[in-house]
């Protein structure tokens, strides 16, 4: 080969090297780029990655926490649940007691009626101890029937009361003053009476002693042999000498 066609050779070698080497860089340069951009992408895929792990940790923790509170609302509810069937028991008990007051009422209300006409009967019936304080106290009690402010078992209450003080006037001993008709005349005198066993009236100048005839419904004058017994009986029932045995009038039973 001629030296001039040796250098050509030469140039252009030297030239094809300079463009093979400044196409390598270009592409070295390329294929960095590449790789950061890779690295970049990677980096911001890691923190898509961080972030959507810490929104599921974050997630997770509220689920968790919102199934804690759903289980208590569910005890919660079952407690509830629970009252509202013990309270609904107790209104059906409530109603049925209700029930049974009106159908109660229902039956005392006549009952009481027939109580008050009975004890209004027997009194007039009765030995005449504090007539009129037990004949008022009979049309206290027909009154207290008409009221609607009182209820029915204060009804009740005040019938068995009056029941329980006639019941009284059969086992006590006791002395007041009053008048009773005589022949005609007013005459003021000391009663005593000896439960219902005996009824008798004394004068208050100790002069005579009457006794209630329960039959004929008048007063009659007791013997002499009584006077001492009845004026004794008087200041008995008045404390002013100790208890003994009197003798007094006592009608027979039949």
């Amino acid at each position: 080969m001629s030296k001039r066609t040796q250098i050509a050779s030469a140039v252009a070698g030297i030239a094809l090297f300079s463009a093979s080497a400044s196409i390598s860089a270009s592409t070295l340069a390329a294929v960095q780029n590449e790789e950061a951009k890779i690295v970049e992408d990677a980096v911001k895929s890691q923190q898509r990655v961080d972030s959507l792990l810490e929104q599921s940790q974050e997630l997770l923790i509220e689920y968790r926490s919102v199934v804690d509170q759903t289980e208590n609302l569910k005890i919660y509810n079952d407690y509830l649940a629970g009252l509202v069937a013990d309270q609904q028991r107790v209104i059906n008990s409530l109603q049925t007691q209700i029930d049974s007051i009106e159908e109660t009422k229902q039956g005392i209300v006549p009952l009481m009626q027939r109580m008050i006409s009975s004890l209004d009967e027997f009194i007039k019936r009765d030995v005449p101890i504090n007539l009129q304080e037990r004949l008022d106290r009979v049309e206290r009690l027909r009154d207290l029937m008409t009221r609607s402010d009182v209820t029915v078992s204060e009804q009740f209450r005040q019938v068995i009361d009056a029941y329980s003080i006639e019941n009284q006037y059969g086992r006590t001993i006791s002395t007041k003053e009053g008048e009773i008709d005589f022949g005609g005349e007013s005459v003021a005198v000391d009663f005593f009476n000896l439960g219902r066993t005996a009824y008798v009236a004394l004068k208050l100048d100790q002069s005579q002693a009457f006794a209630w005839n329960n039959e004929s419904k008048a007063w009659e004058e007791l013997g002499g042999e009584y006077l001492d017994s009845v004026i004794g009986a008087v200041r008995m029932a008045q404390g002013l000498v100790p208890e003994d045995l009197i003798k007094l009038p006592v009608r027979a039973a039949e």
